[in-house]
């Protein structure tokens, strides 16, 4: 029973400040600034690349949640032209996923900032519901890094990307911009109007987070198919940081629930 007092009283606050201090890094790794008070966060530039693919080349530049610059070479697979396009001077694209992570981890930090030294822990079932609590916010923060969302063609024309561009994206071309784990993607769609005599067979697509070519879909009364894609990707070494911390996190709660759980298991017969 000692054992267990000491856990509560000191083990247990020491796990809460590693903690705090890990997630603190991780809110740091998303660089953007709490108050304002430290400057914008700075712009990094990415080469986009992938094994095989040389039909897109290009640069992004990433400023905290905000692609601030995009700077894309396609070649057309049937004519063979280059088409170079860029993001609007006035314009950037908010990255909703980096966005929502930051936001979980300032809530697990949030959490934990609440149960400060002096606070005393009665029972062992208070740290396990504050443990869950932290580790939520912590799953959820590492599932919006791991899980881009699921969209429809139709979504992907209307989503307000295509609008991004000087000189305008030409009408059969799609892009789609998402984080997925440590890397930042750019989906290129070509697409071609299905005419109407071969509509008959006409399946449209569901959400997806990459579409296949063959993909079909309608908007604006007009029927398309997909026929080329081409995904291209960079690293962002910063997610990567975030994700370990996401990871080192959980384990350091787990840890904590374990520990717990074990002098529960002695008193099976009073409540702990």
């Amino acid at each position: 029973e000692e054992e267990f007092k000491w856990l509560l009283q000191e083990e247990v606050h020491a796990v809460l400040k590693q903690l705090q201090d890990i997630l603190k890094e991780a809110s740091h790794r998303f660089a953007l600034p709490a108050g304002g008070s430290e400057g914008a966060a700075k712009q990094e530039s990415f080469v986009l690349g992938s094994a095989g693919v040389d039909q897109v080349k290009g640069v992004l530049t990433l400023q905290g949640d905000a692609l601030c610059q995009a700077d894309v070479n396609l070649k057309m697979p049937r004519s063979n032209q280059l088409l170079h396009f860029a993001f609007r001077e006035d314009k950037q694209w908010k990255l909703q996923q980096i966005q929502d992570a930051r936001n979980h981890v300032n809530q697990a930090i949030y959490l934990l900032m609440n149960r400060d030294v002096n606070y005393h822990f009665k029972t062992g079932s208070e740290v396990l519901k504050l443990m869950d609590a932290v580790m939520l916010q912590l799953s959820r923060a590492r599932n919006r890094l791991t899980t881009p969302a699921t969209l429809t063609l139709p979504e992907i024309v209307s989503s307000g990307l295509t609008k991004m561009f000087t000189p305008a994206l030409p009408p059969d071309v799609l892009v789609n911009f998402y984080i997925n784990l440590n890397k930042l993607c750019l989906t290129v769609y070509q697409l071609h109007v299905l005419q109407p005599s071969t509509t008959k067979n006409f399946k449209p697509a569901g959400g997806s987070i990459l579409h296949n070519p063959g993909a079909m879909f309608e908007f604006g009364n007009q029927r398309y198919e997909v026929s080329h894609v081409h995904k291209v990707e960079c690293v962002v070494p910063w997610l990567n940081d975030a994700l370990v911390f996401f990871t080192v996190s959980l384990q350091l709660c787990q840890q904590l629930k374990d520990k717990i759980s074990v002098f529960s298991s002695y008193w099976n017969y009073k409540p702990y």
